[in-house]
């Protein structure tokens, strides 16, 4: 019987990891991470660099697959090409050594980020592992304790990122997500509807996939939690902090 893939083909981890070697690039990736679009401009200050060196570098990550690109008047927006480069970039970061902080203002600004942030379209940092933490003990999720265990894997199919521990949605969770506004039934398609990341800062499991994203946006539509003064960071609201805790009993204590 013939093959019916007779062509097949390795990864080229080099060439991707190429294009997130380059400082520049790795800020305005990071930078996006958020999957809200921005101007070059605003990426070129963000990295340090010129109109035109910006200009270069974006051009290579549309190149590659990383970026997309949409023209809006004179100005060119630019945005993550998809979920599955914010959780690369998320999972690269794990293994990536910490950036020096050199000023009070990386300070603050890196505080911020451990607390609350965005990876892709779902939370992420101490919120976005709490928040996970909250359903699993309101059994709206059920299948893993959240608990990143380095080595640890499913012996009954392969292993693979985000995939390696199932989380299902229960019956009772259905009901209580839909207290909150979500229809579980009508989450985005053709993609997986509950996956996790590992959170970078806090080595524990946040909430991806479908539901992460329409869990996030419904959090943004009742202005539980807001957006930042930087790319990627969020702030919960004092609403979103008595709201939490009355429907899902999430009290978050900062460190």
């Amino acid at each position: 019987m013939p093959d019916p893939h007779p062509l097949k083909h390795q990864t080229d981890i080099a060439r991707a990891a190429a294009l997130i070697a380059d400082p520049s690039r790795a800020v305005m990736l990071k930078c996006l991470a958020d999957g809200r679009a921005l101007p070059a401009s605003a990426l070129a200050a963000e990295a340090g660099v010129s109109a035109a060196t910006a200009s270069v570098h974006l051009a290579k990550l549309v190149a590659g697959g990383f970026v997309t690109v949409a023209r809006q008047g004179r100005h060119r927006y630019y945005r993550l090409a998809g979920p599955d480069i914010g959780g690369a970039l998320e999972a690269l970061a794990i293994v990536a050594p910490a950036l020096p902080i050199t000023s009070l203002k990386e300070s603050n600004r890196t505080n911020a980020l451990y607390r609350s942030r965005t990876c892709y379209d779902h939370l992420a940092g101490q919120l976005g592992v709490a928040l996970l933490q909250a359903l699993l003990d309101r059994g709206v999720l059920t299948g893993h304790d959240g608990i990143h265990r380095p080595g640890e894997a499913v012996r009954d199919r392969p292993s693979s990122y985000g995939h390696d521990f199932r989380y299902e949605l229960t019956d009772s969770g259905r009901g209580q997500l839909r207290e909150l506004g979500i229809d579980t039934d009508r989450l985005p398609p053709r993609r997986p509807a509950i996956r996790y990341c590992v959170d970078w800062s806090e080595h524990r499991h946040h909430l991806a996939g479908g539901l992460g994203a329409a869990l996030t946006a419904r959090l943004f539509d009742l202005e539980w939690v807001r957006w930042g003064v930087g790319p990627r960071l969020v702030h919960l609201t004092e609403q979103g902090a008595a709201g939490l805790e009355r429907s899902l009993g999430l009290v978050l204590v900062e460190a």
